[in-house]
């Protein structure tokens, strides 16, 4: 439960950023010149599709099914590697969503569904 409601939060929360950046390109700053450069419109879809997907995955792990596990990690790890790349225009919010891919992909890993205990 832990896994899908931080994944449905931190995907309604992708979900707001990629329109922040699709609708207003001076939303975000970069800061320093920047190898992994994009215009922000590409960066606001790159967090809105991916921000749609973690959403529907996490509320997938909330109803049980089993296909959301493994996506839930995947999209944990490929979320983890945008915010990554996203560091240099907010690089707090960037941290702070990387570190809730970190707890996703945890609590996911360890999950050993109804084990009955000694």
């Amino acid at each position: 439960m832990f896994a899908g409601v931080l994944m449905l939060v931190n995907g309604i929360l992708g979900i707001f950023e990629g329109i922040a950046g699709i609708a207003k390109d001076d939303v975000y700053e970069r800061i320093g010149d920047y190898v992994y450069k994009f215009n922000l419109t590409t960066w606001g879809w790159i967090h809105l599709v991916l921000g749609i997907l973690v959403a529907v995955v996490g509320w997938g792990i909330l109803k049980g099914a089993g296909w959301a596990k493994g996506s839930g990690v995947a999209l944990a790890a490929l979320a983890i590697v945008a915010q990554f790349l996203w560091l240099p225009y907010t690089p707090v919010w960037a941290l702070i969503s990387i570190a809730i891919g970190v707890f996703v992909i945890w609590a996911l890993c360890n999950d050993r569904g109804d084990v009955a205990g000694p």
